[in-house]
């Protein structure tokens, strides 16, 4: 039974920071890009950032590049997005994606419907 099961959200001042992680389990962990996505009340779902199988590859969103880091451990089965400088406009549930091809077709990793399996998702308040 595959699971993502994400934590580390919160509420956080601006230009604070937070550290999510995502653990996963019932697959082979190293075989797949793993990501986040966000999404905010009232707008669609958004891309954040993506890293590659052995982390050879990472991508991040405009709105996030620089301020946002994502890594994985393969050891653990986790992946991470560290949140730095955190803006109201970063709140959003956030959530673990997987799959085991996104990295093999050029733009294909911000497209959520692509990836295999989503966890639940970990809310990150930013306040003002």
């Amino acid at each position: 039974q595959v699971q993502l099961v994400e934590s580390g959200g919160g509420l956080v001042q601006a230009g604070g920071s937070l550290r999510l992680s995502c653990a996963a389990s019932g697959f082979t962990f190293s075989r797949y890009a793993m990501g986040w996505f966000r999404q905010a009340p009232e707008k669609e779902r958004e891309f954040v950032a993506v890293i590659s199988r052995f982390g050879g590859s990472i991508y991040y969103a405009d709105s996030v590049k620089g301020r946002f880091t994502i890594s994985r451990d393969n050891a653990k089965n986790t992946v991470y997005l560290q949140m730095n400088s955190l803006k109201p406009e970063d709140t959003a549930v956030y959530y673990c994606v997987a799959d085991s091809k996104i990295m093999s077709y050029s733009g294909r990793y911000a497209q959520g419907d692509k990836y295999d399996y989503w966890g639940q998702g970990t809310q990150v308040t930013v306040s003002s």
